[in-house]
């Protein structure tokens, strides 16, 4: 079972959610990325390369984006972004992935 950290940028990221949004992306987290995180599915996907992460957890109208360090069996969750159309915003700031 992987271990799931959550950066400080992340952190704030939830908090900005209401209360419910952030349960349900929580429960998700927990969900989908305590076993197999690595493993592509509907709602997990790598994504492209960029500096940012490596996967992301579709969550509705939310992103969870994550890298995974197999050594030490734990996922960084990097980033909560509201995905709207074809962008990702992450504190209201637009971000190419």
């Amino acid at each position: 079972m992987f271990e799931i950290r959550v950066s400080e940028d992340a952190e704030r990221h939830l908090k900005a959610l209401n209360a419910r949004d952030r349960r349900i992306v929580v429960d998700a987290m927990k969900r989908h990325l305590r076993h197999q995180p690595l493993v592509e599915t509907r709602n997990r996907k790598p994504l492209r390369e960029n500096p940012l992460a490596e996967w992301e957890l579709r969550v509705q109208r939310f992103r969870v984006l994550y890298n995974v360090a197999e050594d030490v069996v734990t996922v960084f969750v990097v980033a909560v972004a509201i995905k709207q159309g074809n962008q990702f915003l992450i504190d209201g700031v637009e971000h190419r992935l």
